[in-house]
């Protein structure tokens, strides 16, 4: 199915590896330019931007400045519509609650909302004025299954998706459409990497890792991690006006029957 996103200009954060860089590679595909920002450009992404559709950006999302300046770099490439706000990251705290100190909340709450906040206030005033533009915000299926070895991920999750569901309320006549999508356990660095999800657990557990991975397995109906490239196809099909237009303020969980809700 044609999207429709060729010729349209999109920032994706968190672009340099797992979903950020599945969803640059994506949109690349259905025809879009892709102002891709990351912490450090990764060999991957840099492969990807000498196909020319590509701007790779070293960036640190957390720096206040950065979302203006990502933005201006996508208005100077043309028919800037898309921002997709993915960039994130989660650690197990694996002392409870009363480990998680002043500082650690904050860092999280820095990194996984207020970077997506700060983009989308950014992206907004083009967006208005165009009177057309999808905000579409990587949340997590903790949002709405709070865990208290992620408690603060969770909390900083569930607020993404609060402040997604408020602003599309505001911004939806002015032809701007907010949505989130939430995905369970991905298979990429962050849950299976060497200091994931996964290792982390297995170490303080004394478990071994491939037990860890075999029970997040387990709890999906489907049996198996969602796949990269299947939360980029579910983003594209967000960001697309074609055949998502009248979709605004939804949450689309992605996560192999994990939770069940109706």
């Amino acid at each position: 199915m044609d999207l429709g996103l060729q010729g349209a200009v999109a920032v994706v954060t968190g672009a340099g590896r797992g979903i950020g860089l599945s969803v640059t590679r994506t949109l690349v595909e259905e025809g879009a330019f892709v102002v891709a920002a990351s912490r450090s450009v990764t060999d991957p992404l840099a492969e990807l931007a000498g196909g020319g559709q590509v701007e790779a950006v070293a960036a640190d999302l957390t720096d206040p400045p950065v979302a203006d300046e990502l933005v201006a770099k996508a208005l100077a490439h043309g028919d800037f519509r898309i921002l997709v706000n993915n960039v994130g990251g989660v650690r197990p705290r694996t002392g409870g609650f009363a480990s998680v100190t002043d500082e650690e909340w904050i860092d999280t709450f820095r990194l996984d909302t207020l970077t997506a906040i700060r983009m989308t206030r950014a992206a907004l005033p083009s967006m208005r004025e165009a009177r057309r533009g999808s905000v579409v915000t990587v949340a997590s299926v903790n949002a709405k299954l709070p865990d208290p070895t992620v408690i603060d991920y969770s909390a900083a999750k569930a607020a993404l998706v609060n402040f997604s569901k408020s602003l599309s309320k505001e911004v939806g006549g002015d032809g701007v459409r907010v949505n989130t999508v939430s995905p369970g356990p991905v298979a990429t660095d962050l849950w299976l990497g060497e200091d994931g999800v996964a290792a982390t657990l297995s170490s303080a557990s004394s478990t071994d890792r491939a037990q860890v991975v075999a029970g997040a397995e387990a709890s999906m109906l489907t049996g198996r991690f969602t796949k990269p490239d299947e939360v980029a196809a579910l983003v594209a099909f967000l960001a697309s006006d074609r055949v998502a237009g009248n979709i605004t303020g939804a949450d689309y969980v992605i996560d192999g029957g994990l939770t069940a809700e109706l």
